[in-house]
C-alpha cells in the first residue's frame, strides 16, 4: 500500500482525527483473548482443512470488499478520503493473488476456492461492508475499518507465525497473513490525513461506533463459522 508523508510521533498525537480513531480503536478492542480458530491454528492442533476454508472463504470476502471499497472512493471521489478507500482497494488486490498459494499449500482439493459455497457467518462482514457503500457515512465507514484494522492484523500476525512453526508452510503459502499483519499505524495516519484535519462531529463519530461495532461483531461471526467447522 501506498504510503502517506512522514511524520513525528509527536505531530502524530497531536493530530486529532488520528486522537478520535486511536480511541475508537481503544473501545472496540476485542480484548485479551483471541478466537479459538486462531488458537488453535497458533498450537498447530487446526487440521488443514479448516484453512483450505479459510481461503476459500477470504476468497469471496476480498472480491466483494474490493467491489464495496471502489464504491465508496467513486462516491467521494473529490475528497482525499475517496483516494484512501482506492488505496485500500489495491491493498484488496494484492492479497487475493496470495490466496492460490495458500490454498495450494493446505493439500489437493477437487474444489476451486472460488468455486466452494459461501459460508453465511463467513460472508456477513462483507455483506454489511456493501451495505455500508450504498447507505453508510463514508467519514465515518472510514474511521470504522481503521479501528478495526488492528485485530485483525494480530490476528494474521499469529497464523502466520504458526503456519511457519506447526505446518512448514513456505513464505509464499504465508503471504496473505504477512500482508495483512503489517502494523496498522501507517494506515491510521492516512485514515487521518484523509479525513482531516477537523475532527469529526458528534454525528459522524456515533456513526463510526456504530459501524465499527457492526465490523466487529460480524468479523467474529467469521472465526466463529470456522470454529465449528473444527469442532
Amino acid at each position: 500500500m501506498s504510503t502517506g508523508p512522514n511524520r513525528t510521533p509527536e505531530a502524530l498525537v497531536n493530530h486529532p482525527i488520528l486522537d478520535q480513531i486511536q480511541q475508537l480503536r481503544a473501545e472496540l478492542a476485542p480484548g485479551d483473548a483471541p478466537p479459538f480458530v486462531v488458537t488453535a491454528l497458533a498450537d498447530g492442533t487446526a487440521p488443514r482443512r479448516l484453512l483450505a476454508e479459510l481461503a476459500a472463504q477470504q476468497h469471496r470476502i476480498i472480491r466483494s470488499d474490493r467491489r464495496s471499497l471502489l464504491a465508496l472512493a467513486t462516491r467521494c471521489a473529490d475528497r482525499p478520503v475517496g483516494a484512501w478507500f482506492a488505496t485500500l482497494a489495491e491493498g484488496e488486490s494484492a492479497a487475493l493473488r496470495t490466496l492460490p498459494a495458500l490454498a495450494a499449500a493446505c493439500g489437493p482439493s477437487r474444489t476451486a476456492p472460488q468455486a466452494r459455497p459461501p459460508l453465511p457467518g463467513c460472508q456477513a462482514y462483507p455483506g454489511y461492508l456493501a451495505w455500508l457503500a450504498l447507505n453508510g457515512r463514508p467519514d465515518a465507514t472510514a474511521a470504522a475499518l481503521v479501528a478495526n484494522f488492528a485485530a485483525w492484523g494480530s490476528y494474521c500476525a499469529t497464523i502466520a507465525q504458526a503456519l511457519r512453526r506447526h505446518y512448514g508452510f513456505a513464505d509464499e503459502a504465508c503471504a496473505f497473513f504477512d500482508f495483512f499483519a503489517r502494523p496498522a499505524t501507517e494506515l491510521e495516519q492516512q485514515a487521518a490525513d484523509a479525513l482531516g484535519p477537523a475532527r469529526l462531529d458528534e454525528p459522524a463519530l456515533a456513526a463510526a461506533r456504530e459501524y465499527g461495532s457492526m465490523l466487529q461483531s460480524y468479523e467474529h461471526l467469521f472465526w466463529d463459522t470456522l470454529g465449528v467447522l473444527d469442532a
